[in-house]
C-alpha cells in the first residue's frame, strides 16, 4: 500500500492532510517542505516529486509570496503578499494533478506583525470553501514563537477555531529557529529559546487538541536558518523523542506528536535521520534549493557567454543568431533543473522515496 491508496493526487485538505502525516509517520519517512517564489520554482518541484514518486509540501513565505505576484506591487499592508500567496495555491492547484503527487499547499513563518498576511489568506480560504466546501490551501504556520508563551498559544488557539471548521491544518512555532531569513534575523536570539522544553509541547498540545487534531509543532531543538556555522549552537534533534515520550505518557498513545524540523539546510544526514525517527513529518528546505536554482542559470550563463553578448553574433560566426541561448524557457529551465535535482536529495534524506 502507497501514498495514493490513503489520499488522492492533487492538492490535499482536512482529513486528507493529517491522514498523510500519519502514514508518514507511521512508515518513518518525512516530507520536504519547500519555499516557491514563482511558477516556475513549483513546476521544478512538483516535477521532482513526480519523478521520485512522492507527496511533496509547497510553501510560499510572506516574502515569496509578494514575489509571486510581482515585485512592482505595493506591499504596505500586506497586499501583494495576499495576493500572491493565493495567486501561487492556485497555480498549484491548477496543475498539481497533472504531475499525480500529494500536495500539501501550505503557507510559512506568519509573525505578529505579518497577521494582516495571514488574514488575508484565512479570507481566501473561506470564500473558497464557500463555493467549494473545502479551503483554498491546505495549511497555514503562525510563527509566534518570539511572543511570550502564553500570547503564543491562546492566539494559536483563536485562530484555529476559525481554521478547523473550513479543514485547515495549523502548523505552531514554540521555541525560536535562529538564524536570518526572510527578513526575520534571529541571529542573536538567547541560545536558552532554541531549544523547547517537553512541558511547553504538552501545554500546546493540549491546548490545540481540544479543538482539532489537525495540527503540527515546530518545536525548537538548536534550529538555524541557512547553511553558515551557528556559533556556539548546535542541534540536538534526539530531544524531540523527549517531547514524544512526554506526551506518550499522558495519552497512553504511541507518538502521538505531528512535528516540524525548520532550518533542514545544511543539516548532516544522521541529524535529518534523527529527526524523523523522532515523528518529523515536514522538514522546511529554502536556502539549499535557493542555491541549486541559481546554479543551473549561473553555469549556462559562464558556460554560453559568447553567445549571450548580443542577438546577433557568437563565437560560431557574427551572423549566427542567439535566441535559442537567450529564450528564458532555456535558462530559466537550466535552474528549474539543478533545483529539481536538489528537491530529490532532500525526498531521499527523508525516506521519501518511491511512497506513491
Amino acid at each position: 500500500m502507497g501514498v495514493l491508496d490513503v489520499v488522492p493526487a492533487g492538492v490535499l485538505t482536512g482529513d486528507n492532510v493529517r491522514k498523510l502525516f500519519e502514514y508518514a509517520k507511521e512508515h518513518q519517512f518525512a516530507i520536504p517542505a519547500i519555499n516557491v517564489t514563482s511558477s516556475s520554482v513549483a513546476n521544478a518541484v512538483l516535477e521532482a516529486a513526480r519523478d521520485v514518486k512522492s507527496p511533496i509540501i509547497i510553501q510560499v513565505s510572506q516574502g515569496g509570496a509578494a514575489y509571486f505576484a510581482g515585485k512592482g506591487l505595493a506591499n504596505d499592508k500586506q497586499q501583494a503578499s495576499i495576493t500572491g500567496a493565493i495567486a501561487a495555491a492556485h497555480h498549484v492547484r491548477l496543475v498539481a494533478k497533472s504531475y499525480g503527487v500529494p500536495v500539501v499547499m501550505h503557507s510559512d513563518h506568519c509573525a505578529q506583525k505579518l497577521l494582516p498576511w495571514f488574514d488575508g489568506m484565512l479570507k481566501a480560504d473561506e470564500e473558497y470553501f464557500a463555493q467549494h466546501q473545502e479551503p483554498l490551501f491546505s495549511s497555514h504556520m503562525l510563527d509566534l514563537s518570539e511572543e511570550p508563551k502564553e500570547e503564543n498559544i491562546e492566539t494559536c488557539a483563536k485562530y484555529f477555531k476559525r481554521m478547523a471548521p473550513l479543514g485547515l491544518w495549523l502548523e505552531m512555532e514554540i521555541g525560536i529557529t535562529g538564524g536570518e531569513e526572510d527578513g526575520v534575523d534571529n541571529t542573536d536570539v538567547d541560545n536558552a529559546k532554541l531549544y523547547t522544553q517537553p512541558e511547553d509541547i504538552w501545554e500546546v498540545y493540549s491546548a490545540l487538541s481540544k479543538i482539532s487534531p489537525n495540527f503540527s509543532i515546530a518545536a525548537a531543538f538548536g534550529n538555524v536558518h541557512g547553511v553558515y556555522k551557528p556559533g556556539n549552537v548546535k542541534l540536538h534533534p534526539e530531544l524531540l523523542n523527549k517531547h514524544q515520550v512526554h506526551a506518550e505518557q499522558k495519552l497512553g498513545k504511541k507518538k502521538p506528536l505531528f512535528l516540524v524540523f525548520h532550518g533542514g539546510s545544511g543539516s548532516t544526514k544522521d541529524e535529518i535521520k534523527t529527526a524523523v525517527q523522532n515523528g518529523v513529518v515536514k522538514m522546511n528546505v529554502d536556502t539549499d534549493t535557493q542555491f541549486a536554482y541559481l546554479a543551473g542559470i549561473r553555469d549556462f550563463v559562464q558556460n554560453k557567454a559568447g553567445y549571450l553578448q548580443t542577438q546577433v553574433g557568437n563565437p560560431e560566426g557574427a551572423d549566427k543568431p542567439n535566441k535559442k541561448y537567450y529564450d528564458p524557457r532555456v535558462w530559466v529551465r537550466e535552474g528549474e533543473k539543478t533545483l529539481s535535482t536538489r528537491v530529490k536529495e532532500a525526498c531521499t534524506d527523508l525516506g521519501n522515496v518511491d511512497r506513491l
